[in-house]
């Protein structure tokens, strides 16, 4: 029985429940049929969501692994082409061609340095103010009272 067809049969119960003519012991079975069910779905779904946090968390290893990993090349990757340019200008050899590849060293395209705290307002964008939303609940919880927030406590599921 899916979960879909264990909550129509809570409905269903609720329909008997109200029936003043249904039978005590008929809607008593019933509502421990229905019950059995569903609480044997719920630790079906509770395994599957617990399988599928697990699997989460290794992915989420795996991803810090792979960044790291990826870090310490691009470090190695840095490095080494600065040692290679290095070469380059002690030795002379700005630019040559071997069977697999061409090397040079040439100018990169012009980029703008910013003298700190000299540049005109006109230079600088402006950006829209954001809410300090932790202010907010801080002073929301010590008991302010303000009519453009408010605190919503929600709900949610929780499997332990």
């Amino acid at each position: 029985m899916t979960l879909y067809e264990i909550t129509g049969g809570y409905r269903q119960l609720l329909d008997m429940a109200s029936d003043p003519d249904m039978d005590p012991e008929v809607l008593r079975d019933t509502i421990e049929a229905v019950e059995g069910d569903f609480e044997d779905k719920a630790d079906g779904y509770a395994k599957v969501i617990r399988t599928l946090e697990a699997e989460e968390a290794g992915l989420d290893a795996e991803i810090k692994r792979l960044q790291a990993r990826k870090s310490t090349l691009a470090t190695s990757k840095t490095r080494i082409k600065g040692a290679l340019e290095q070469a380059m200008r002690d030795t002379g050899k700005m630019k040559f061609k071997t069977l697999l590849f061409s090397f040079g060293i040439q100018k990169n395209p012009p980029s703008v340095v910013l003298a700190e705290g000299k540049v005109p307002a006109e230079y600088c964008i402006t950006q829209e103010p954001l809410p300090d939303k932790k202010r907010i609940m801080a002073e929301l919880k010590a008991g302010a009272d303000f009519d453009w927030a408010e605190l919503r406590q929600t709900e949610g599921l929780r499997i332990r």
